[in-house]
């Protein structure tokens, strides 16, 4: 990957556009007020640090960039890229600072600041824009996202579980890399989803998860039925093929879950787990979690929940609420978004059933189905260092849309009443800053593990 070329095309007619006496840009990214989420968990620049601004620019790349964006139409700045593989050995003249990785904060807040750290090369900080707010802003979505569907599991589950803690962890399994535009995305998406959970088929978010945050096994799962394994078998060996499932991997306390909507979801659960097979549940030491794939997503797991309660039976636990018998459990992985969330766990409660009765795996809902404005991140300019050492706050402020204003120089961002808060830098006064150099000339101050990340999330 060049990373010259990582950029979008009117950036590189920029370094001529700057006042003439500046030594030094600086900008900030933040989550503006106004998106989908009150709050945000800060995740995912150390993938950026290391994978991208770990390695070098080299000749060949200024010369391939030279070669591409001249030919595009743009001036290219190759003095510049040129001083930076002579000069600078290669690694990009900037600072970096940020926020410790997993912090819950205020939209509002910034998370990233960078400057240049050479004079030369002021026209650097805002030419990694679209590198550097890609990096941020989708991984902290898709933990923002995640974080807040744990809320409100661990709400209903506070509410209706004697073990609250013991279940949230596995109540939302990420279904979502068939969904994700490529490997890269999946894995993004999929390690952050595991800063609130760990429960994942998306196995590139493992692979981030060892690679970038320094956790050997960041999530789990259990076989499980597709639509091809269970229908290779035909309709009339239909039970055959949940026997098998049974037979492989059922007993022993293992978890085995099974797709049951091939045909007819409630024929399978009356007449073959709850007929035919309903023994072998039973007595396989192990818990079947029947999978309705199909149909109302508000309402069909519900009704599975009840016809296994009829079938099997049920307890109520010390808050009055009831739970299925252990051999059985259901998992819904089609439809659902943080709203048929919240629909099944209301109607679960209503209906007088425990929380922890029911799974939710999420697909396209988790990884792909969120975008730049659902946390309507920015990445804006915020201050202009002059050569004679003087910082001059720089922001955006349109009078046709004032959501859209930036703020006007350098940031901090403090603790006020225990919430962090931004602030400009020369009014920090005594409090501690909480934005701390990550990143400086190729080299990475900070390596936060995903379990410092998840404990700083989730307490």
């Amino acid at each position: 990957m060049n990373l010259i070329l990582n950029t979008d095309s009117y950036k590189y007619s920029h370094f001529a556009q700057y006042p003439p006496e500046t030594d030094a840009i600086s900008a900030y990214i933040e989550a503006r007020r106004g998106g989908q989420y009150e709050q945000t968990i800060f995740f995912g620049l150390q993938m950026y640090l290391k994978e991208y601004l770990s390695k070098r620019v080299s000749m060949d790349d200024v010369d391939e960039a030279d070669e591409i964006i001249t030919a595009h139409g743009l001036p290219f700045h190759r003095e510049g890229w040129e001083k930076i593989v002579t000069e600078h050995d290669g690694y990009l003249p900037i600072m970096i600072e940020a926020l410790p990785e997993g912090m819950v904060v205020p939209v509002g807040t910034p998370l990233v600041q960078i400057r240049n750290t050479h004079p030369d090369f002021f026209w650097l900080p805002t030419f990694l824009e679209t590198s550097l707010l890609r990096a941020v802003w989708y991984p902290t979505t898709v933990a923002t996202l995640s974080w807040n569907v744990r809320q409100m599991i661990a709400e209903a589950l506070e509410k209706t579980c004697d073990t609250p803690d013991e279940i949230l962890p596995f109540r939302l399994h990420d279904f979502g890399a068939r969904g994700a535009t490529s490997f890269e995305q999946a894995g993004l998406g999929g390690v952050a989803h595991l800063v609130s959970f760990m429960g994942t088929d998306t196995v590139s978010g493992l692979v981030a998860a060892r690679k970038y945050y320094s956790e050997p096994m960041a999530g789990f799962s259990i076989p499980a039925a597709e639509h091809s394994t269970m229908t290779s078998w035909g309709e009339e060996r239909e039970t055959e093929a949940y026997k098998n499932m049974l037979d492989q991997f059922g007993g022993d306390g293992k978890l085995v879950a099974v797709v049951s909507d091939s045909y007819d979801l409630f024929r399978a659960v009356r007449k073959i787990w709850g007929g035919e097979l309903k023994e072998q549940v039973e007595t396989m030491g192990g818990t079947l979690v029947v999978r309705p794939d199909s149909g109302d997503a508000t309402r069909v797991p519900i009704d599975t929940i009840e016809m296994l309660g009829e079938i099997f039976g049920y307890s109520l636990n010390d808050k009055g609420f009831k739970v299925l018998a252990p051999c059985v459990r259901v998992i819904q992985g089609d439809g659902i978004s943080p709203k048929t969330i919240r629909i099944l766990l209301d109607a679960m409660i209503e209906r007088g059933w425990s929380a922890e009765n029911l799974a939710f795996g999420m697909g396209a809902g988790l990884l792909q189905k969120v975008n730049r404005d659902t946390l309507r991140f920015a990445m804006k300019a915020n201050a202009r260092l002059d050569v004679d050492g003087n910082w001059h706050g720089i922001n955006k402020d349109p009078k046709t849309d004032p959501g859209k204003a930036s703020k006007r120089y350098r940031q901090a961002v403090i603790a006020h009443d225990g919430v962090p808060s931004a602030v400009p830098l020369k009014d920090i006064g005594d409090s501690q800053n909480l934005l701390q150099p990550v990143w400086e000339n190729g080299k990475l101050l900070k390596d936060w593990t995903l379990a410092e990340i998840r404990k700083r999330a989730n307490g």
